[in-house]
């Protein structure tokens, strides 16, 4: 690997630093984006089917039981304490149980009572199950989104959710009684509870199959090596350096790396790099040249080269597009 063709001259390679938590840094830069969280009552017989909703989507069972039904999935039940997320773009359904009838979402009646505080009312029966359902956006400036773009279904139970379990209760509380600042409070909520998804179904060893990222929780070698591009994006790293950074052979990253994230240690400092870049682009008023320079490029015109092949226009464009579009 070489960090790119058209970075600095080498400098010698740093001191085996602390390493820092790359879960940490990605959520600091690229955390959810506009979340709604509603909150739901339901009773009797009630289906509701989801499938128009573009971002990402949890449920947290606040109480009572919720079927799950995802296309070419098993049924399954939500209980009292359980967490799922669920991919971008995922039609799926909640349900009191098998053979009742779909609904389709009330978007009105969700969006009056987030501002009231209020519940959404399924079913006509008693109340017997109570679940908050967040919707959120992903960062458009980001290509990589490790901790909250999963490649799966990801579904906690109770029994693992203990610090779960008190992040639900601070959004429940958040959603019951809107204020000024709800919005950013939520998305840092979303933004805890997607880091407690990653450790819980991490540390239960499934988390490979689920999202190639979660890897990163219990492979040293792999969260290591990320924590040192995500704090010096500019160095020009190499896999020998890495390697060394990290104590282990060229051979042992160059295997564990791609085994977990589907791609090289360079490939993916060229991605981070242009994340960062994308970021800083739409966020600052930085000159070109300072953004480059930020993410290892010794010029503004090496650097607009390879953020064309990136993102398919130049940093200017890119700059100009983004802003209008968050207006």
């Amino acid at each position: 690997m070489t960090a790119a063709a058209d970075t600095p001259v080498r400098r010698p390679a740093p001191a085996t630093p602390r390493v820092s938590d790359p879960l940490a840094e990605t959520v600091r830069l690229f955390g959810a984006h506009g979340s709604v969280g509603t909150r739901t009552d339901a009773g009797g017989d009630w289906g509701l089917w989801l499938d128009t909703c573009p971002g990402a989507a949890m449920h947290l069972i606040t109480s009572g039981t919720v079927w799950l039904e995802v296309p070419q999935e098993p049924r399954r039940p939500l209980r009292t304490g359980d967490a799922v997320l669920l991919p971008p773009g995922t039609a799926h359904g909640l349900s009191s149980g098998e053979g009742v009838r779909m609904g389709s979402c009330d978007r009105a009646a969700a969006s009056l009572a987030r501002d009231r505080g209020g519940v959404v009312r399924l079913g006509s029966g008693p109340v017997s199950a109570r679940f908050i359902t967040v919707h959120y956006d992903l960062d458009p400036a980001v290509s990589q989104t490790p901790v909250s773009m999963p490649g799966a279904v990801l579904h906690v139970e109770a029994a693992r959710s203990r610090k779960l379990d008190a992040t639900i209760g601070l959004l429940c509380d958040e959603l019951s009684h809107p204020e000024v600042g709800i919005t950013a409070a939520v998305n840092s909520l979303v933004d805890l509870l997607l880091v407690q998804f990653v450790r819980v179904v991490g540390a239960g060893g499934s988390g490979p199959a689920a999202s190639p990222w979660l890897t990163t929780v219990t492979d040293p070698v792999v969260r290591d090596a990320l924590a040192l591009m995500h704090r010096r994006p500019a160095y020009p790293w190499t896999t020998a350096d890495l390697a060394a950074a990290v104590r282990v052979s060229r051979a042992t990253l160059s295997r564990r790396f791609p085994a977990a994230l589907g791609m090289s240690p360079g490939a993916y400092l060229t991605s981070w790099r242009m994340d960062v870049a994308a970021v800083r682009l739409r966020d600052t008023d930085d000159p070109i040249d300072v953004v480059a320079e930020t993410v290892g490029y010794g010029s503004s015109h090496a650097f607009r080269r390879a953020f064309q092949r990136a993102r398919g226009q130049s940093p200017l464009r890119y700059r100009t597009v983004s802003r209008m579009a968050s207006e």
